[in-house]
């Protein structure tokens, strides 16, 4: 399976490692199987936060969840979210490392999600440098996505082949 691959590799990066409170996503249509990581990070004692849509405010809301089977479950789009009744609502300036999903991405740490800017909102309010990170299988990389002023390339783009460090301006190593 791809996604434990993918998953593995991720969770070598010194980033990550070293992170005590990790910020990742359910996946939805062609994106990585994120749940094989969170359930990694989850075992590897991390502090897993995971999004939901606040459709008030058409934005991400942050979740400390503990147990993706009691934890989550399917919300906008069916994607799983963590249940707010079950789950604390947590700070995002908490998170040290953000895997980030997408259906493209560029070598140069571009990439493209379904179009909602819900992540492009969320990286926006960030007052801190976690690692972005992002996860993909092979074919999702590609020669050129297209960019606005808004968007914030990753770090880090782990496939099943290969980890390529694409932005290293933050001064952090794998």
């Amino acid at each position: 399976m791809l996604s434990a691959v993918i998953a593995q590799r991720l969770t070598v990066l010194n980033a990550y490692r070293k992170a005590g409170t990790v910020l990742g996503y359910m996946n939805f249509g062609a994106e990585f199987a994120a749940s094989v990581w969170v359930r990694q990070a989850l075992s590897d004692a991390k502090r897993v936060l995971l999004p939901k849509v606040n459709r008030a405010t058409n934005e991400l809301d942050v979740y400390h969840v503990t147990d993706l089977q009691r934890d989550v479950v399917p919300g906008l789009w069916d994607i799983p979210e963590p249940l707010p009744d079950r789950c604390d609502a947590a700070g995002l300036e908490e998170a040290d490392f953000i895997l980030l999903p997408g259906v493209a991405f560029g070598r140069d740490g571009s990439r493209l999600g379904y179009g909602g800017g819900f992540y492009d909102k969320l990286l926006a309010r960030l007052k801190h440098r976690p690692a972005l990170v992002a996860a993909a299988y092979s074919l999702q990389v590609v020669e050129d996505v297209p960019q606005e002023a808004t968007d914030r390339k990753v770090e880090w783009l782990v496939t099943e082949n290969e980890t390529i460090r694409v932005c290293a301006s933050s001064g952090r190593n794998g």
